[in-house]
């Protein structure tokens, strides 16, 4: 049996493309006692409040119909963000060459986040460039990776 976001995925993915985005992560946490489908979008040139709420009314009867989770959960449909994070191999080769924040489960050299450039990924383990030094740390190593704005 498939995870949830999995079956989530499968059935979130047409209509999103439909509707001119791709579908960036399909996130199911529990927060403050309540549990929480979140459908992340993206879109060239950004995406705004109206197709996120264009997605969303399309995905919920839909949704409702497959019924892929059983419990009752809030729905929220939403940009993949200008910080978004990077989960999956194809996520990383898309945005090599831009600014990112890696964040540890421990600290190395006294840090536990560091900022530089995406220079490298290959299978799991990050490389970024700060400052013409070159840092990799591996999967277990490593807490999250997201893009980082620099405003």
């Amino acid at each position: 049996m498939s995870k949830i976001t999995d079956k989530v995925s499968a059935i979130a993915k047409p209509i999103v493309e439909e509707e001119g985005c791709s579908l960036w992560d399909v996130e199911y946490v529990r927060e403050a006692g309540s549990w929480y489908l979140r459908i992340y979008i993206d879109k060239v040139g950004g995406v705004d409040i109206d197709d996120c709420e264009r997605i969303s009314r399309r995905l919920d009867p839909v949704l409702d119909e497959a019924d892929p989770i059983p419990d009752s959960y809030v729905f929220e449909v939403g940009s993949a963000g200008i910080e978004r994070e990077l989960k999956r191999p194809g996520d990383f080769e898309a945005f090599l060459g831009s600014d990112v924040e890696v964040r540890l489960y421990q600290p190395v050299n006294g840090q536990k986040s560091f900022v530089g450039t995406l220079v490298g990924y290959d299978n799991g383990t990050t490389t970024i460039e700060i400052g013409g030094k070159t840092l990799s740390f591996n999967k277990t190593q490593t807490a999250q990776v997201r893009l980082h704005a620099t405003i």
